[in-house]
């Protein structure tokens, strides 16, 4: 099978394609012929070393995917061969990932793909829902009526953020960095959407909140500025964290317990198969409710995945700003 892989750290340059045994699936497990995978600045850590990972050698990257099973291993019981299938957490602690024509996936890491859903919207909700419905619903608990502020209303975590939360009936403040997005996030019903560029964020939120702050407070940025996040988030409130591996931000601790808030900070890939599969359940609701819509920035084919990494990076180190929604790619 062709696929995208590479045998040693780097650079994006690392990432070779070519000609890769087509994996056997083994007992619990499904061979899946891949239609779709998406691009997640977690891959890009990885391959540049800055995450240390057991990998297999050849190691074929990627989390996400979707496409149809071909064949099933001893002992499957929730799928059989044509079924359309999405899932992530593939890549990760030994695993093989997704950037190949073929995938051999355990049946625990995966779920149906609602009729009517592309396999490329399937592919690109996968990592960045599951993210964050974990942080909504698992940590924060959020509930109807309630306030929520997310950093970045058009990224990967903060455009499912942003329309989960409507979902289910919550208030949602958002930035962005231009009209555009604005009008994308406007789209998805958010309530407030503040141009960081332009305007006033702090004066924004206390204006909306009445002075009080938000309920939740979800935090895309890897570098949270903590006593902001403090100021405008209300009594009893919660903070969720899920990016910023090296960073060491001064913290408030006085403001911080005076208020009674709560602090989660979580890994999506930390999540069990059972708690995964929860989230996956709602998503899988809300995209055949069209409740939820998955913005693809660009697509690429497999043997373009060095340059798909470049393009990742520039936009989640650099902050480049060049891209609105996922990075998917395809087989050639």
């Amino acid at each position: 099978m062709k696929a995208a892989y590479y045998t040693q750290t780097g650079g994006p340059e690392v990432i070779q394609y070519g000609e890769l045994p087509r994996p056997k699936p083994k007992e619990g497990e499904v061979l899946v012929q891949v239609a779709a995978a998406s691009l997640n600045p977690i891959d890009t850590y990885i391959r540049a070393g800055t995450v240390n990972m057991p990998r297999p050698s050849p190691y074929i990257p990627g989390c996400d995917l979707a496409g149809r099973i071909v064949e099933v291993g001893a002992g499957v019981k929730r799928f059989r061969v044509g079924d359309r299938v999405w899932g992530s957490n593939q890549g990760l602690f030994g695993r093989q990932g997704t950037f190949a024509e073929y995938a051999a996936v355990h049946e625990d890491w995966l779920y149906p793909i609602p009729p009517g859903v592309a396999e490329q919207e399937a592919a690109a909700v996968a990592l960045v829902g599951i993210t964050a419905h974990l942080g909504l619903f698992r940590c924060a608990q959020l509930q109807v009526g309630e306030i929520i502020f997310v950093n970045g209303g058009t990224g990967g975590v903060g455009s499912m953020v942003v329309q989960m939360a409507k979902a289910v009936g919550a208030q949602v403040i958002t930035t962005v960095g231009s009209e555009e997005k604005a009008q994308l996030c406007r789209g998805w019903g958010a309530d407030l959407v503040v141009n960081y560029k332009s305007e006033d964020v702090v004066e924004k939120i206390k204006t909306y909140t009445g002075g009080q702050g938000v309920h939740v407070w979800f935090e895309t940025q890897r570098e949270p500025d903590y006593d902001r996040m403090v100021e405008l988030t209300r009594l009893r409130g919660r903070l969720v964290v899920i990016a910023g591996r090296q960073a060491r931000p001064p913290f408030p601790h006085g403001p911080f317990y005076v208020k009674d808030l709560t602090l989660y900070g979580y890994a999506m890939f930390n999540a069990s198969a059972a708690e995964q599969r929860r989230c996956a359940e709602d998503i899988n609701r809300w995209l055949a409710e069209k409740k939820l819509r998955v913005p693809i920035g660009r697509v690429y084919k497999f043997s373009q995945a060095a340059e798909a990494h470049r393009l990742q990076e520039e936009n989640t180190l650099q902050k480049t700003g060049t891209l609105v929604g996922k990075i998917v790619l395809v087989p050639d």
